[in-house]
């Protein structure tokens, strides 16, 4: 366990500095989940699904996973500092949220019929593609 947490932050530190280093605009964990990444996809070539990640690495992965809870700790903590501001731009907050959601879900799912007219329409007068689906039916 412990040499897995290791490798879990010194993943974390190799991403530190190299972000810093270079000058990079994003977070250090973010560039140490990258490499963490690679690692695992260069390990598990040609690997069975069910060893592809090491298993300590798995445990320890899993165990951070049912802790993240904790993570938000920080965050209520902000909420309850800033409760004033909350109490009173609250229902903006709320209303931006629930307005822009619905915007993007509306967004997205205008997209997926475009692009579902689209591939009908190019099926249909592309007389490979419809020969295809049908010898698959």
């Amino acid at each position: 366990m412990i040499i897995a947490i290791t490798a879990l932050l010194c993943c974390q530190l190799i991403g530190e500095v190299v972000v810093r280093a270079l000058g990079l605009p994003l977070p250090g964990p973010v560039a140490g989940m990258g490499l963490m990444f690679a690692y695992l996809v260069i390990h598990g070539r040609g690997l069975p699904e069910e060893e592809r990640v090491p298993k300590k690495i798995g445990l320890v992965a899993d165990a951070l996973l049912r802790n993240l809870s904790l993570l938000f700790i920080p965050a209520a903590v902000g909420i309850v500092q800033y409760f004033g501001l909350l109490a009173r731009y609250g229902w903006t907050i709320a209303i931006s949220i629930v307005v822009s959601t619905t915007a993007a879900m509306l967004v997205t799912v205008l997209i997926f019929r475009v692009g579902a007219r689209w591939q009908t329409h190019y099926r249909r007068h592309h007389p490979a593609h419809a020969a295809a689906d049908e010898a698959q039916s």
